[in-house]
């Protein structure tokens, strides 16, 4: 079941590029931007992540971070991390639970791909809820990168 906006965020821990893990307890009191994207080195993961990249400053002036999960190995996200210079932690969900718990994974992808995260967006507020929820059916499309910036306005 995916989650809305309301709902407490769960919590995690998962293991970054650069092998350390990241707890979403990290950032408490801030706000936190979570992407989950299906398959690093892939055409509309790399557009997403870029423009993420590139508008990480804007995140940032509203008290936002950034963090982006896939089952990807975090071998292949260091990878994906170096040539893409992306300027935020990326999280291996290998296992797969956290994708799972977010409401966020395909049960067959593309090529017959099972248990690939699902493109989605989440904005956890300072005290964990959940204030924006986007779970897309369809990887081939972008999240609504301007419907998040203007609800961390509010917040």
């Amino acid at each position: 079941m995916a989650l809305k906006a309301g709902d407490k965020a769960p919590l995690f821990t998962l293991y970054a590029a650069d092998t350390k893990e990241v707890s979403l307890n990290d950032y408490a009191g801030r706000n936190v931007v979570i992407l989950f994207f299906p398959l690093a080195f892939t055409g509309v993961c790399t557009t997403e992540l870029c423009t993420m990249r590139d508008a990480l400053a804007d995140f940032n002036n509203l008290d936002t971070d950034v963090l982006a999960i896939s089952v990807d190995s975090v071998f292949t996200l260091a990878k994906f991390k170096e040539l893409e210079k992306l300027n935020f932690p990326l999280l291996s969900d290998f296992n797969k639970e956290i994708s799972r718990q977010y409401g966020s994974l395909y049960d067959t992808f593309v090529m017959g791909m099972e248990g690939v995260s699902k493109r989605s967006a989440f904005i956890v507020d300072r005290e964990g809820i959940i204030r924006y929820a986007e779970v897309l059916d369809s990887a081939g499309d972008l999240p609504n990168f301007a419907a998040i910036k203007e609800t961390l306005q509010t917040l």
